[in-house]
C-alpha cells in the first residue's frame, strides 16, 4: 500500500457510499470517480482527435495496462488478451480446443451459467460434459480426479463459486490436472479483485475474469489469460486484422498469428472500458491485493459473526482457506425475498442467489456499512 493510498482515502472515490451501503460487488461493482474520469478522458480524446491518437491507445493498452494486470495476477503481459466479459474468455477455450468425438470436459453442478453453456454447446461435436457434484457447496479435488478418464481434455471450474463463495483449492486441483495431463480452465470473475491470486504458483492454462465485479471496472471490460506454454493449444475461433502480426499492412493477407495472447483480440478492443479498467487496477495495486484480501475477509468475518448472533444460517464455507468475499446466508423463517426487500428499503444492497441472500463487500466498504446491514436485518 502506498503512503498516499489507504482504504480510508479511496472510500471518497466511490459516490455510491453517499446513498447505499452497497454490499453487492459480486454482481456489479460501482465505478469510482477515478474510473469515470478515465473513461471520460478517453472519449474526450476521440472527440478532439479522432484517430490521431490510435497508435498511442494501442501502446497504452497492450503495454501499460496489460503490464499492470499481469502484476495484479502474477502473469506475464504477453499471456493476456482483452475480452468484454468472462463468457467471451470461456468461449475462446470452448471453441478453440481441437476437440474429438468422445472427448469430455469436467464442470461442477453449481457453476454460473457462463461456465456451463459453452460446454453444453459442444455436444453436437461429440463432446461430453461430466458433472462433479458439490458436497455441501464444496468442490473436492478428489472428486474431480475421480471424474477424469482417458478422454478428459479439460477441467473448467470457478475459482470462487458465485452463490456461496466457496474458494477452490487451486494447489491441489492444478497438481491433479498436471499429473493427469488435463488442461485447467478457470472462471475467476468472483476471485480477481477480491482475493490475492498469483497464477505463476499454479499450472493454470486459461483464466477469464470480467472487469465489472470485484475489479470495479466498466461493464464491457475483462481479461483472458492463456499460459505461455498453452498458447498453441488454442486455435482462435475468430480472427481479424488484429489477430495477425502486421495489423497495419492491410494488403498482405498471409495469416501469421501474433506470437502471444494478443492473437485472441481479433479487432479493435474496447478502449474506453480498458482505460477505465486500467484506472481501477492502478488503485488495486496501490492498496495491494494481500491487503485487500485481509480487508474483505475482515468485513465478511464481522458480517458472519453478526448474522449468527441474530439467528441466521451461514451457507458459505467457514474455513479460512475456503472463504472469499461472498457470504451466503438465510433466515430460519423469513424468505430471502422478504429480507432483501427490507434491506433495500433500509438503504442496503445485497443479492438473492439460489434461494439465499448473498453479501459481498469490497475494499471501499467499511465496518459502518456492515453494522448498518446488521441493524436493518429483520
Amino acid at each position: 500500500m502506498t503512503p498516499q493510498t489507504t482504504f480510508e482515502t479511496v472510500q471518497a472515490e466511490f459516490p455510491i457510499k453517499k446513498k447505499w451501503a452497497y454490499l453487492n460487488n459480486a454482481s456489479i461493482g460501482p465505478c469510482s470517480t477515478r474510473v469515470n474520469d478515465a473513461v471520460s478522458q478517453f472519449l474526450a480524446e476521440v472527440q478532439s482527435h479522432g484517430r490521431l491518437l490510435y497508435p498511442e491507445w494501442c501502446r497504452e493498452a497492450d503495454g501499460v495496462t496489460k503490464s499492470r494486470i499481469a502484476k495484479l495476477i502474477g502473469a506475464m503481459p504477453n499471456e493476456l488478451a482483452f475480452v468484454p466479459n468472462t463468457t467471451q474468455g470461456l468461449s475462446l477455450v470452448a471453441n478453440g480446443l481441437d476437440w474429438r468425438d468422445g472427448d469430455n470436459v469436467i464442470i461442477a453442478d453449481i457453476e454460473y451459467p457462463s461456465n456451463v453453456y459453452p460446454w453444453l454447446n459442444l455436444r453436437p461435436r461429440g463432446v461430453n460434459v461430466r458433472w462433479v457434484e458439490a458436497r455441501q457447496g464444496r468442490i473436492a479435488p478428489k472428486d474431480v480426479e475421480q471424474a477424469i478418464d482417458a478422454r478428459t481434455r479439460l477441467v473448467s471450474l470457478s475459482s470462487v463459486q458465485f452463490s456461496n463463495g466457496f474458494r477452490l483449492d487451486l494447489s491441489a486441483l492444478s497438481e491433479i490436472c498436471k499429473r493427469r495431463r488435463v488442461r485447467l480452465n478457470l472462471d475467476a470473475i468472483q476471485h480477481v479483485g477480491a482475493l490475492h491470486l498469483d497464477v505463476s504458483r499454479y499450472q493454470i492454462d486459461y483464466l477469464s475474469a470480467g472487469g465489472h465485479k470485484w475489479l470495479l471496472g466498466p461493464i464491457g471490460s475483462g481479461v483472458f489469460y492463456c499460459r505461455r506454454e498453452a498458447l498453441e493449444t488454442l486455435n482462435p475461433p475468430i480472427v481479424g486484422y488484429h489477430s495477425v502480426d502486421k495489423p497495419l499492412d492491410h494488403t498482405d493477407y498471409e495469416l501469421t498469428l501474433r506470437p502471444d495472447a494478443g492473437r485472441f483480440e481479433e479487432a479493435l478492443v474496447g478502449f474506453p472500458a480498458i482505460r477505465g479498467l486500467d484506472a481501477s487496477v492502478q488503485m488495486l495495486l496501490e492498496l495491494s491485493m494481500p491487503a485487500i484480501e485481509r480487508h474483505v475477509l475482515d468485513l465478511t468475518s464481522l458480517a458472519i459473526e453478526g448474522l449468527r448472533g441474530q439467528g441466521y444460517e451461514i451457507l458459505s464455507p467457514a474455513t479460512t482457506a475456503e472463504r472469499s468475499g461472498i457470504v451466503s446466508f438465510r433466515h430460519p423463517s423469513v424468505s430471502a425475498a422478504s429480507v432483501d426487500a427490507r434491506l433495500t428499503a433500509g438503504g442496503v444492497q445485497v443479492a438473492v442467489r439460489r434461494g439465499a441472500l448473498r453479501l459481498s463487500p469490497s475494499f471501499y466498504n467499511d465496518t459502518s456499512e456492515i453494522e448498518r446491514f446488521l441493524d436493518v436485518l429483520p
